[in-house]
């Protein structure tokens, strides 16, 4: 039974199964696949190109990157907020917003369930389109992965350097020493060769000083 009262229908929406929550996540297709695989709306997945149809970003097509289906949501390449930080952060979207104008068949499920009920020829199409998709989702693959091997290689190499740098410095450092440990004996021999000699000042000898006796006798 299902109830006329919007509290009750919220309640259901937001407080739903995933597995329903996963069919609801869909958008309407645009008119030249809507002719083909002969329906009106099928659910999102990553990787379907779409087209955005309200809001500021009206009009931008690109890819979806990632599909929330706990706030039944969509994130789409290049549709981005600036927090108050200064970062950019994907915008959420809701599907009933956006038009799929290339659909992602590189899932067979997915496969099977579009091409039930089709004539033959749209099914050799999709098997088609399918493994066109499927080599180009292999060359991103690759090029992604030789992109991250190449920032490895980059990042060793500026590891390396520094270490690098200091081995120098530090075999700098010994060599400096050992030649102040051999100059060391050589400069003192210098120095006491080479310090003049001071002269003592002449001492004044102290007078014999006479005493009283010798004072009278000399008097008389």
């Amino acid at each position: 039974m299902i109830s006329k009262k919007p509290r009750k229908q919220r309640y259901l929406h937001y407080n739903a199964p995933l597995h329903k929550k996963r069919k609801w996540i869909s958008s309407h297709l645009a008119e030249n696949l809507l002719l083909k695989y002969d329906r009106r709306s099928v659910p999102v997945t990553k990787g379907d190109t779409v087209k955005v149809m309200r809001g500021n970003y009206r009009g931008h097509e690109d890819k979806i990157s990632k599909v929330n289906v706990r706030d039944q949501t969509v994130e789409i390449e290049g549709v981005t907020i600036t927090t108050a930080k200064g970062t950019k952060i994907a915008k959420p979207i809701h599907a009933s917003n956006l038009l799929i104008t290339k659909l992602n068949v590189t899932d067979k499920w997915r496969r099977r369930k579009l091409e039930s009920g089709l004539a033959e020829t749209t099914k050799k199409e999709i098997e088609k389109e399918a493994a066109e998709q499927l080599k180009a989702h292999e060359a991103e693959q690759k090029a992604e992965e030789e992109a991250a091997k190449a920032e490895e290689k980059l990042k060793e190499e500026t590891k390396e350097e520094p270490i690098k740098e200091e081995l120098k410095t530090e075999k700098s450092e010994e060599s400096i020493e050992t030649v102040v440990k051999e100059k060391k004996p050589e400069e003192k021999v210098e120095k006491k060769s080479t310090k003049p000699t001071k002269k003592k000042p002449a001492t004044k000898k102290p007078t014999p000083k006479t005493t009283k006796k010798k004072k009278e006798e000399g008097e008389e």
